[in-house]
């Protein structure tokens, strides 16, 4: 089993509150911001606890979630104001993997199976304070969820008598504690005051968790780096591109050093030869780089590496260091993110700085039934085009359609962003 470390956010009134105790926390900020420093920090999942006490709240609260898990690349679990099949619906479908339902609520529990047979128990967690309510709705519990949160009770007693998934949180202290309580075999991950705070590396805490002998979801070298061909100083090139849309951002030298902190702490590390030291990408800046994959070339003498950028990659506050052209033959570069990208960035642009004569415009001051319109109508002109034989005169009305769909995506605050995710999610 591998367990998982999984901090919590609170959510009260659409900001990040501390809660259960919780210490050294970013509080009262931008949700999305703290679930991107945890995703970015390590974290294997999310759980976020709606402390929402109206409707209107809680409306706020989940649309709040859909941001969080539009932004971040590990699953999210959300617990809190579930009375009705309706609620489990609203958080898996603004994109979390687990709806969490407190199983101290006897209606909660009644609730059990028929959101298991909609949605599967592979999307659902129970609450509990302890194993007593375990033992109360243990049929049931292990018929139709997936997952039981115990929420700061006793782990002991579950030991041997659950087939699922047992997340501890609690709040206890230190990696020491965190090793000790997922040494019950029955604990697959805890979560609470300590995984959750922000002054403390999760990729880090990972490898020492590691090492005292618990399998932790860690990035670790396929060849060892005796294997890698290093110039006469110990070094290989590292070529860095954006992870989503494979742009070359830089180039940096690594050694053994920095290539072994760059997997245990998940931020990019280079060798400075001119300092002769190791520098971390962005330590002073900002500007970090997150790891999600490193490959070496054929030769084993170069390696690449795919990144979340933050902010500049290059020291001249440009996004990649290679923006400045030499020589081209003039040929049009089509990566289709970044065309969809660039012509999406226009879109915007149209309706933030109007221009006179824009269709663009035209379409964003005519509204939403106009936009619509225009969608539908290009919609059936594709239909009409599948019936020609000729490919091009289809290529040209879905390229038309694709344009409409992008100003409707534009007037809904939709970006290719959200919708690459959502399919990556399928």
């Amino acid at each position: 089993m591998i367990h998982n470390l999984i901090p919590c956010i609170y959510l009260l009134n659409g900001k990040a509150v501390t809660g259960f105790g919780q210490k050294n926390l970013f509080a009262g900020g931008d949700p999305k911001e703290l679930a991107s420093f945890y995703s970015n920090s390590g974290a294997d999942r999310l759980l976020i606890f709606d402390f929402s006490k109206s409707d209107e709240e809680h409306d706020a609260a989940i649309d709040c979630i859909r941001d969080i898990c539009s932004t971040v690349r590990i699953p999210v679990s959300a617990a809190g104001n579930i009375k009705r099949t309706e609620d489990v619906k609203k958080l898996l479908y603004a994109g979390c993997s687990e709806a969490v339902l407190n199983g101290s609520k006897q209606g909660n529990i009644d609730l059990l199976q028929e959101v298991s047979a909609r949605f599967g128990k592979d999307r659902l967690a129970v609450s509990l304070s302890d194993y007593r309510e375990y033992l109360q709705n243990r049929t049931s519990i292990e018929k139709y969820a997936n997952t039981v949160i115990l929420l700061d009770g006793d782990a002991a007693p579950f030991k041997g008598q659950t087939s699922l998934h047992l997340v501890l949180h609690t709040a206890e202290e230190g990696a020491e504690a965190a090793a000790r309580l997922m040494k019950n075999e029955t604990v697959s991950g805890i979560t609470g005051d300590y995984v959750s705070r922000t002054d403390i590396s999760l990729a880090e805490l990972k490898v020492s968790l590691s090492e005292a002998g618990l399998r932790m979801n860690i990035m670790t070298s396929a060849l060892p780096w005796s294997e890698f061909k290093t110039d006469a100083s110990g070094l290989v090139p590292c070529i860095v591109q954006d992870y989503r849309s494979d742009e070359v951002l830089m180039m940096a030298w690594m050694n053994e050093e920095s290539y072994r902190k760059t997997l245990s702490t998940g931020k990019m590390t280079y060798y400075s030869r001119s300092r002769r030291s190791l520098w971390v990408k962005g330590e002073t800046s900002g500007h970090f780089q997150y790891v999600r994959s490193v490959s070496i070339d054929c030769d084993r003498d170069t390696l690449l590496a795919k990144v979340v950028q933050i902010g500049a990659a290059c020291h001249t506050g440009n996004r990649s260091c290679f923006f400045t052209p030499l020589a081209s033959d003039g040929s049009s570069y089509t990566n289709p993110y970044r065309v969809f990208e660039n012509v999406m960035g226009i879109i915007r642009d149209r309706r933030e700085h109007p221009k006179d004569g824009s269709y663009t415009n035209y379409l964003f001051d005519k509204g939403i039934d106009k936009i619509l319109k225009k969608v539908g109508e290009e919609n059936t002109e594709i239909i009409i085009a599948a019936k020609n034989p000729n490919p091009e005169e289809i290529k040209y009305e879905i390229s038309d359609y694709l344009y409409h769909l992008m100003v409707l995506m534009a007037e809904k605050g939709i970006s290719w962003e959200d919708i690459t995710d959502e399919l990556a999610r399928r």
